[in-house]
């Protein structure tokens, strides 16, 4: 027997490393590492050079200039307009609030002075990329121009971003709550009830989140018009679909579905919301995927409700809502899919212990009382006493595997005392009658 105080075989530096870093661990830690990589990547690889590329762009001109001032704005080089004919003024402004056009140039059929109509709101940073190139175009026709801002950022709304940031911080809220929801009840909700519950408590903080990212930009620090009611929803739909969002992945793939949704929100979804730069300066991939992910959708509905009178909401809503309900069906079945296996592997369990507990009902586990004690255990017991401890060991019922074992205690003990030996301890009462033992008395 080892001392307790006897000092312990001191590990190899190797083996307290595979102690301290378990392989599970170095499997988060790798992708974690890879996530870090994978950020740097996408911010820098979205918004390290922004060019204009094909903007929406409307051209109101006599009927005469119209088709060559298009033409000519269509061969600039590197094709950063897309440019086509309206009827006149008014059109081309009613495009830009309806977000169907990035700008407009109104051509003066009488002198050489042009009007360029822009919207910082819907980004400042594509505003004045489109000062400098119709500025330059017409500068090289001898023309002059003068900007118009159709839809003005507000004062307090540096460089058209805080639409953005609204929406990064109701997403941040959405794929952490449902975060600290698996780390401390489980990944994976154990059924369908305990999921319901946590998509319950994520509409909960969706609701608050909303309302007070909503406030704070508004009333408080007065960033952004368009009311606190619609941002106020806007703010719970964009929270609840990021929720629902990641619990669905934690359903599917338990913690790392928490890393999954930082992958589609943070990393994907960030760079490619027309945030920092608006759609049209972002480079094809990331062009092509912000609309359809939860930042890019938000980014687009907050600039249209506070800037754009609402105008242009619904393929931006119809993209949160899908996410939303996509999050609280996989997060439902994934929950019920799992009570399903957990389910059977119980069938399968009990299936077993019934099976024992038949075979143990039905097989032989008793001696029969007349004969438990004319065994040559008692030809070799002294005074009978090794006679009794056999017959009771053997007539007492064998427990089957899964039944837990109670001691009975001192008072009920049949057997003797071992510490004491024969003659030394209690009577252990009257032996086998001599006369009807068949063995050979020693």
């Amino acid at each position: 027997m080892t001392h307790p105080h006897a000092r312990r075989r001191p590990h190899s530096f190797l083996q307290e490393v595979k102690d301290a870093v378990t392989p599970r661990a170095t499997l988060l830690v790798i992708g974690v590492v890879a996530l870090q990589l994978l950020f740097i990547a996408s911010y820098v690889g979205a918004l390290h050079h922004p060019e204009p590329k094909d903007v929406p762009f409307a051209v109101a001109a006599p009927p005469a200039a119209a088709g060559q001032t298009v033409a000519r704005l269509r061969r600039l080089p590197g094709s950063p307009l897309d440019p086509h004919a309206v009827a006149d003024e008014a059109a081309a402004r009613r495009q830009i609030l309806d977000r169907d056009a990035d700008g407009a140039l109104v051509v003066s059929p009488a002198g050489t002075a042009d009007t360029l109509l822009v919207a910082s709101g819907g980004g400042t940073i594509l505003a004045t990329s489109l000062e400098r190139i119709v500025g330059s175009a017409e500068q090289s026709r001898q023309r002059t121009v003068r900007t118009v801002d159709v839809a003005p950022a507000s004062a307090g709304d540096f460089n058209g971003l805080s639409s953005f940031y609204l929406v990064v911080g109701w997403s941040v809220g959405g794929y952490l709550c449902a975060s600290v929801l698996a780390i401390s009840a489980g990944a994976r909700p154990a059924d369908p009830r305990r999921a319901a519950i946590r998509l319950g408590a994520m509409a909960l903080v969706a609701a608050v989140g909303g309302l007070g990212g909503a406030v704070v930009v508004g009333p408080v620090l007065g960033a952004l018009p368009g009311g606190v009611t619609a941002l106020w929803g806007l703010g719970a739909l964009v929270t609840f679909a990021v929720g629902a969002a990641t619990l669905a992945l934690q359903g599917i793939f338990g913690v790392i579905g928490i890393g999954l949704a930082i992958l589609l929100v943070v990393i994907a979804g960030n760079p490619s919301a027309g945030g920092a730069f608006p759609l049209p300066l972002l480079p094809p991939f990331w062009k092509a995927i912000g609309p359809a992910l939860p930042p890019g959708a938000g980014t687009w509905s907050a600039r249209s409700i506070a800037y754009f009178h609402g105008n242009a909401l619904t393929s931006a809503l119809l993209v949160l809502a899908a996410w939303a309900a996509a999050g609280v069906v996989i997060t439902l079945l994934a929950s019920g899919q799992r009570r399903r296996r957990a389910g059977g592997a119980e069938g399968a369990g009990d299936a077993a212990d019934r099976a024992v507990g038949t075979e143990w009902k039905d097989g032989p586990h008793t001696a029969d009382a007349g004969t438990a004690g004319h065994g040559t255990t008692a030809q070799t017991g002294t005074h009978g006493t090794a006679a009794q401890a056999d017959g009771a060991a053997r007539t007492a019922p064998v427990p089957p595997p899964d039944d837990t074992f109670t001691d009975p205690g001192p008072g009920t003990s049949t057997g003797p005392d071992p510490g004491t030996g024969p003659g030394l301890g209690p009577d252990p009462g009257p032996g086998p009658d001599p006369g009807t033992n068949p063995g050979t008395r020693t």
